[in-house]
């Protein structure tokens, strides 16, 4: 019974990779081509993010990326959910491509992922990232997710509208994001 659950995963997850990765219809959007990792790394706030099942009850979120000394990166990612509590989730990113570090393969430690790594990486391309690392959009290549960070839970209307402006020109539907709740205003 457990083989045949297994078995029935693995067939639903590569038919949703197949449908995820089918979108032909527009190229790849542009990332940064290279991140310093040692500046990218730290903790990054979630400002605004396009709807995505694994963040459904989250009303804040940040991450923590920290450099390993075999040139991964781990990965803890929290999320505060209506009711106060908060959840976490650990994982590992590595570069999709050897000395490139803008487009990565992030993996979450779970039940699933110990039993199907290959099939339960996620990409995460930096699509941008200011001169300073104190913003940056991250998305995946068919446009369906895509994260607005900072360093700082709020920004000002000026850094929000440059940011929206990069991710609707690279082809991202801007309209449906969700944006951080409780978020203190910046002037």
């Amino acid at each position: 019974m457990a083989m045949r659950t297994a078995l029935v995963l693995s067939c639903m997850t590569l038919a949703l990779m197949g449908c995820v990765g089918s979108n032909d219809d527009h190229r790849s959007p542009p990332t940064t081509e290279q991140v310093d990792l040692q500046r990218y790394q730290g903790t990054w706030y979630e400002l605004a993010r396009l709807p995505m099942f694994f963040q459904r009850n989250c009303v804040q979120s940040e991450a923590h990326y920290g450099l390993r000394e075999d040139g991964r990166i781990d990965v803890t990612n929290r999320c505060k959910e209506k009711d106060g509590t908060w959840n976490e989730a650990r994982g590992i990113a590595e570069a999709q491509v050897p000395g490139r570090t803008d487009k990565l393969w992030v993996r979450f430690d779970n039940w699933f992922s110990r039993l199907a790594p290959e099939m339960t990486k996620g990409e995460y391309w930096v699509l941008y990232h200011d001169k300073d690392y104190r913003v940056a959009l991250v998305g995946h290549p068919n446009r369906e997710y895509l994260w607005l960070l900072s360093r700082t839970p709020a920004i000002t209307d000026q850094t929000r509208d440059q940011l929206l402006a990069i991710a609707h020109k690279q082809g991202y539907d801007t309209s449906k994001l969700i944006w951080r709740q409780d978020a203190p205003a910046v002037p």
